[in-house]
């Protein structure tokens, strides 16, 4: 990036700006658009709470205020219908202006996403990159380790995807996404000829979810895996 970002590690769950939600593939073959899905990408609605801000104002700069407003108009601007593009443009406004204030994190996470979603691979993970090297909660980290596994993947990536969704995993142990994050896993071990590292994944789903759909999943995609060898 052009400007330098700078994230605290305080994170207030009241200013959480995504609600992460990731969808697995259930088959390694299949036309490119069956396959694609956005990974935890729906850019939700970035609570930002101006008055609270406001009763804070000690503790508030008026640049952090400012950088709050731009992150809300932003995402208001993109969410009310707006075109990815600009939306790329006006977030990068924020980190050019704003490049050392929490605002700016929130940013630089959307980035990764709009990036994402318009398979512009290269830019996702560096902005996810960025946001991993400078901060970040655990929940969120771990959505950017899946975002960056997912560029991977849809670049055949297999062995570089499955090590980034092994790191979602980790990132956040009490996500409800885990289990989501252990199929990515397992399905790119196994499009990648990594069978062995397939089971042991689906043996930590086995361990922690037990007889659940999602253990289920993976068996199904191992199965799958060996009836075509």
């Amino acid at each position: 990036m052009q400007s330098k970002i700078k994230l605290t590690k305080r994170q207030v769950k009241e200013d959480r700006f995504t609600t992460f939600m990731l969808t697995s593939k259930d088959k390694l073959q299949g036309e490119l658009e069956d396959n694609w899905q956005y990974y935890v990408i729906g850019l939700a609605v970035v609570v930002v709470l101006i008055w609270a801000l406001a009763w804070q104002s000690d503790r508030q700069s008026v640049k952090d205020f400012e950088a709050v407003e731009a992150l809300s108009r932003a995402q208001s601007n993109y969410l009310s219908g707006g075109d990815k593009q600009v939306a790329i443009l006006e977030f990068n406004q924020i980190l050019e202006k704003y490049g050392n204030t929490d605002a700016a994190g929130s940013a630089t996470f959307v980035l990764g996403n709009l990036n994402l979603e318009t398979r512009n691979y290269s830019e996702a993970i560096r902005y996810y990159q960025a946001y991993l090297d400078f901060g970040g909660d655990d929940l969120d980290r771990a959505a950017a380790y899946a975002g960056i596994a997912a560029a991977q993947e849809d670049q055949g990536m297999y062995a570089e995807a499955a090590a980034n969704f092994v790191k979602a995993s980790g990132a956040c142990h009490n996500s409800p996404l885990v289990p989501d994050y252990e199929l990515g896993a397992m399905r790119n071990y196994l499009a990648n000829g990594d069978v062995a590292q397939a089971e042991a994944r689906l043996a930590i789903l086995d361990e922690k979810y037990g007889d659940t759909e999602f253990v289920n999943r993976g068996k199904r995609l191992l199965a799958e895996k060996r009836s075509g060898e």
